[in-house]
């Protein structure tokens, strides 16, 4: 039999379930364009909460803005949890979210300005960060109740001194009221995406390939709102996955706005010196670049309290306590870790002793060592439930994952590319694995015009909008091979085949194909002319060149 096509080393893929990277999306590689910015600033608006006392205390609060992120903040949050669920269009409450404590995540010392770092004396100036939660993504909407629990017998809230501010070091984004000292609503207003924004289809993981990167200058980061100096580590020894919080159900233009807002709430709101993670990995598989300093270089981040050093932390937009990650966005982050432990030459199945650097984030004393896996969770070192249980339990098949980021693809790995799309959907109802076909031995690829085509062991898939998804077997699939594929005369194929009892013919768009079973020949049919065709000359691994257009031809 003729040999499939090579697949050439970028491929892209028309699956459902593949990565979406919207326009600003670049490698994030060395040498990467750096374009400018698209979004703009999000709106951040503080409102106390007064009379919250012991026990649990609901409080609505109201705003003429649309915003889709709620936050706590207080001076202390100790022994306090909360919960927020939005109001829908048509009046309902939506689904009570848990507005997660940053426990373990942020700066723990005060004072983060390091001078003569770029916020020195500036009006952004940290003097001081508070404690809070994790920004809840509740989806948009003007009203929200906030479920505080308190302990019994704590004192209520009251409200900041008329007239009086705290005296934060900076200018808050937008504050419409005086807020109080010890509790606080953050309402947020993520930037809106361009309206011409629409999904494009990304290139399918391939060996060795990195996964697209957002940069920060492409999801809007204010660079401005950094403070001190990057600290770099003398390696990243270990991956650390982490969560943020709130609803699964956004959009895949809702993410560069989230990221945006986390970044200022972390920075303008707490009033740390920049976004805690390296990296945030959302539901569709959009990779967006965190802490400032280059992916590729160990940047110490602000994630995982006492165990920063040496470790990189990525965060899955999303809560994962009872619904796992989506599949591609935990495929991705695995890549991903595997990508980053990969430049260190550490193992994503292995184990690493590390040290603890202590302090109120980690149970782990000062100076302790324990050995975690190198790719660990949050809740493995610190008081906190982070990445969720669903999450956790998936950590054996990240690791998994990662691991095999240099290693070729094997069939499983192919069929799950495939997944999505209308190639898969045809290749399973015709018995996938058992089917005339066999395995799949490449990701889908383009081919003419808007062709698509998948090898397997035994043949090929094709699909078109016009032709649809067909197999092509056998000595039919050598034949056609040898007239060139779907650039020949026949073009592509419109059905599988069909047994008769002498023949074995398949219909392609321009003519026909016809295998005589007595003959063991093949004989094309266009427009009713009959050619008996003769045996390929090289049976086995003839090899056709593939044109393509650069990704970035214009």
């Amino acid at each position: 039999m003729l040999s499939r096509r090579n697949v050439p080393s970028l491929l892209f893929s028309a699956v459902a379930a593949s990565v979406v990277i919207l326009p600003w999306a670049f490698d994030g590689m060395p040498g990467a364009r750096n374009e400018q910015p698209l979004a703009t600033t999000p709106m951040i608006v503080e409102r106390p909460l007064t009379g919250v006392g012991g026990g649990e205390t609901v409080r609505e609060v109201h705003q003429e803005t649309p915003f889709s992120m709620v936050a706590l903040t207080a001076d202390d949050m100790t022994g306090t949890s909360a919960r927020v669920r939005a109001k829908q269009p048509d009046g309902s409450w939506g689904p009570w979210y848990e507005a997660e404590a940053l426990d373990g995540v942020g700066e723990q010392s005060k004072g983060q300005c390091i001078s003569p770092g770029p916020c020195a004396g500036a009006a952004l100036a940290r003097t001081a960060h508070r404690t809070g939660t994790d920004p809840v993504f509740v989806g948009r909407t003007t009203a929200v109740q906030i479920a505080v629990t308190r302990p019994e017998g704590a004192t209520p809230t009251v409200p900041a001194p008329e007239g009086k501010k705290p005296d934060l070091g900076y200018v808050p984004a937008n504050v419409e009221e005086p807020f109080a000292q010890n509790l606080n609503a953050v309402l947020i207003s993520p930037p809106q995406a361009p309206v011409d924004v629409a999904p494009l289809a990304a290139a399918v993981d391939t060996p060795g390939q990195p996964p697209n990167i957002i940069g920060r200058a492409q999801w809007g980061a204010d660079e401005a709102l950094k403070c001190g100096t990057t600290v770099y580590d003398n390696g990243v020894r270990a991956g650390v996955v982490h969560h943020t919080a709130g609803s699964n159900d956004y959009a895949p233009e809702d993410s560069a706005g989230i990221v945006r807002s986390i970044y200022e709430y972390h920075t303008r709101t707490l009033g740390w010196c920049d976004i805690a993670y390296n990296a945030l990995i959302d539901k569709y598989g959009q990779v967006f670049e965190g802490r400032a300093g280059g992916m590729t270089r160990p940047v110490e981040g602000a994630a995982t309290g006492g165990f920063n050093p040496n470790t990189w932390g990525v965060a899955m937009i999303g809560d994962f306590e009872t619904v796992p990650p989506s599949p591609v966005q935990l495929r991705t982050t695995g890549r991903l870790l595997g990508w980053r432990l990969g430049l260190d030459h550490v193992d994503p199945l292995g184990t690493v002793a590390l040290a603890s650097t202590g302090g109120e984030f980690t149970f782990v004393p000062k100076g302790t060592v324990v050995t975690l896996p190198t790719i660990f969770t949050h809740r493995d070192v610190g008081n906190t439930e982070c990445p969720g249980n669903a999450a956790y339990a998936a950590m054996p098949l990240l690791r998994e994952t990662a691991a095999r980021f240099n290693a070729p693809p094997g069939p499983q790995d192919l069929a799950e590319s495939l997944r999505g799309g209308a190639i898969f959907l045809k290749w399973a109802s015709i018995g996938g694995d058992a089917s005339p076909l066999g395995a799949p031995t490449s990701p889908e690829a383009s081919g003419e015009g808007s062709a698509r085509y998948a090898n397997f062991t035994k043949g090929a898939m094709y699909w078109s909008p016009d032709s649809g998804a067909e197999p092509v077997t056998g000595a039919i699939y050598d034949a056609w091979a040898s007239l060139g594929f779907e650039r020949g005369a026949l073009g592509l194929p419109t059905s599988g085949e069909i047994q008769e009892p002498q023949w074995i013919v398949q219909n392609f768009q321009h003519g026909t194909l016809n295998f005589d079973r007595m003959k063991g020949t093949v004989t094309r049919v266009i427009d009713g002319v009959p050619v008996e065709l003769p045996n390929p000359a090289n049976p086995g691994m003839p090899v056709q060149l593939e044109r393509f257009t650069p990704i970035d031809a214009g």
